[in-house]
């Protein structure tokens, strides 16, 4: 099947999966500086060997920590995901809504399913995985944008094949459609959406060779990223890159190294390529021994990303 075609008959919109991120499990809080004495915090989630979905608040601090956060057991078949997108959690009467996007094996899935107060699967609403289609065996990255400010709304999807090929789609409610791919990025490790606007989306993406750089893609068509260096080297120990909002123009950025099962911490400031203010907070507490990790975040109204 062609790759493109894959998500473009997906049945459900993006927009209307977007939801808080400080809910019933594990609150995984989206970053936040209200006040000089609020330290910022990301929910990080990982999926399990065994299957389980967790939930920890990675916060800034001296050391950096990493709470002991929540687990929902059961939620995959053991050894079946590859790659996640960020997910979100809702509040509802009973405990909280769960949504993201899934590669188990050759397939994307959209997944969702309710969870009780207590952390447990909801019965009521069975854990659902809905195969968009196949061809996603070569993929190695997976996220998506959802804009919604100004009475604008736009919601698109990123997957980065092994080849080094990154695919764009728009959703127009029901379906997706493919809106472009630029080859060049068979160096990326790890990529994490770290801006968002109505015009573009921006990611912070490292190299196997160390480098560290912003790339924003236009959302106008013919898609073609701007990439940009912001650091040359020291970043090639990051399998995965989560980050969430700090401050006005700021980002809070967690590399986890999964040959040492750790995680550290930076406050990036506003992306302006190498004159970009990267402040290192250190090791996190905790580890992160799991083999998937993925971000948890909140609503479209709520999910400001303006690192650059």
């Amino acid at each position: 099947m062609n790759t493109r075609r894959t998500i473009l008959h997906a049945s459900l919109a993006l927009a209307s999966a977007a939801v808080l991120g400080a809910a019933a499990f594990g609150t995984p809080a989206q970053a936040t500086s209200t006040a000089t004495n609020v330290a910022c915090s990301l929910g990080a989630g990982s999926v399990t060997a065994a299957g389980a979905q967790t939930s920890s608040q990675v916060t800034a601090g001296a050391p950096p920590t990493k709470s002991t956060g929540q687990s929902v057991a059961g939620v995959y078949q053991p050894g079946n995901v590859r790659v996640t997108s960020s997910y979100t959690t809702e509040p509802n009467i009973s405990g909280a809504d769960i949504a993201g996007w899934v590669i188990q094996g050759g397939s994307l899935y959209r997944h969702t399913y309710w969870v009780t107060g207590g952390g447990d699967i909801d019965p009521s609403v069975p854990n659902s995985f809905k195969r968009v289609g196949g061809g996603w065996t070569s993929f190695i990255a997976l996220e998506t944008s959802a804009y919604e400010g100004q009475n604008r709304l736009r919601a698109t999807a990123y997957g980065l094949r092994n080849d080094g090929t990154m695919f764009r789609w728009n959703n127009s409610a029901p379906s997706w459609r493919a809106t472009g791919s630029a080859a060049g990025f068979s160096s990326i490790k790890s990529m994490a959406l770290i801006s968002k606007t109505y015009t573009y989306d921006t990611f912070l993406a490292n190299t196997r060779g160390g480098a560290l750089y912003t790339i924003r893609i236009p959302a106008a068509s013919p898609m073609k990223p701007i990439v940009t260096k912001v650091r040359s080297s020291g970043w090639q120990s990051f399998e995965k890159l989560i980050a969430s909002k700090c401050g006005q123009y700021g980002t809070l950025l967690l590399g986890i190294d999964k040959d040492t099962k750790s995680g550290f911490l930076y406050a990036v400031g506003h992306a302006n390529g190498a004159s970009t203010v990267i402040n290192p907070l250190g090791k996190t507490t905790g580890t992160y021994p799991d083999p998937t990790n993925f971000r948890w975040g909140p609503a479209n109204y709520l999910d400001n990303l303006n690192g650059d």
